[in-house]
């Protein structure tokens, strides 16, 4: 807790005591969504005590404070992944870091495969549920009962009153939004055929790298979550192919416009 307290007092330093209602996560290729912010305050990863620091390429490594649709909101341009050598602790140290900082509901995003068969690139699939193929959970070990319970309930990851609100905001401005599982895995590679052959069947309609274990932090913390997928690649039988991060960059460019409406117009509903 020591080095939590200690990150969002310096955070709190920093942004003359701006408080924000709301936390954004952007995922890979997804950081445009800044541009649509009035910005108050931008602070670097590398700047905030025991805060990681992205080194994935795409993650530019910023925590930026400002206004969307109205309402304040702190936004992480760019997250950390087990995959990059972190602890599960460190992946969720800045979601804890924004709860203490006041935030009330978690809006995550995320490029991912689509597993479904109905699903095309750059559609959105707002997440109902998920599935942890994670190694661990940054719940493993000593819990930290100023957050919330040994042993926190999973059965509603994800706010079923944002989910219809972001169905209904969908419809009316003609998104094609999907619904489904999402399956979290630990990368950095891609995954075979058979893997996704396996994942598809064990319940999941998209397959990532990351969500999960933000979520699972922020459930322990009875912080409500919405989550949404880019579906940047198939993973369907006939329609696998051999995938290269610009690709994954361009289907998620294309559909950014989308997403940051839905995340806009459903955050001013809160």
């Amino acid at each position: 807790m020591q080095t939590l307290q200690e990150a969002s007092a310096y955070i709190r330093e920093q942004i003359n005591s701006y408080t924000p209602d709301f936390g954004i996560v952007l995922g890979t290729g997804l950081g445009a969504l800044v541009q649509d912010l009035q910005i108050a305050y931008s602070l670097n990863y590398s700047d905030i005590p025991h805060f990681p620091v992205s080194t994935v390429e795409s993650h530019s490594g910023k925590l930026i404070f400002g206004e969307l649709g109205g309402r304040k909101v702190v936004v992480m341009q760019g997250r950390f992944h087990y995959y990059e050598g972190y602890s599960m602790e460190q992946v969720v140290f800045p979601i804890r870091v924004m709860k203490l900082l006041g935030v009330q509901k978690l809006f995550v995003s995320n490029a991912a495969g689509g597993l479904d068969p109905e699903f095309n690139t750059s559609e959105l699939m707002v997440i109902t549920d998920h599935i942890n193929l994670q190694p661990t959970n940054p719940l493993i070990g000593k819990n930290l009962d100023e957050l919330g319970p040994r042993f926190p309930d999973m059965s509603e990851p994800y706010d079923e009153q944002m989910i219809e609100q972001a169905l209904e905001i969908s419809s009316q401005h003609g998104l094609n939004v999907r619904t489904g599982v999402y399956a979290s895995v630990p990368g950095p590679m891609l995954e075979t055929k058979a893997e996704y052959h396996y994942i598809r069947i064990i319940g999941a309609d998209a397959v990532g790298m990351s969500t999960v274990p933000e979520v699972i932090a922020a459930v322990h913390m009875n912080l409500p979550v919405f989550a949404v997928s880019v579906i940047t690649d198939l993973c369907v039988p006939g329609k696998i192919k051999k995938v290269v991060l610009k690709d994954i960059l361009d289907a998620a460019a294309k559909a950014e416009p989308n997403m940051t409406l839905l995340i806009k117009e459903l955050i001013k509903r809160q």
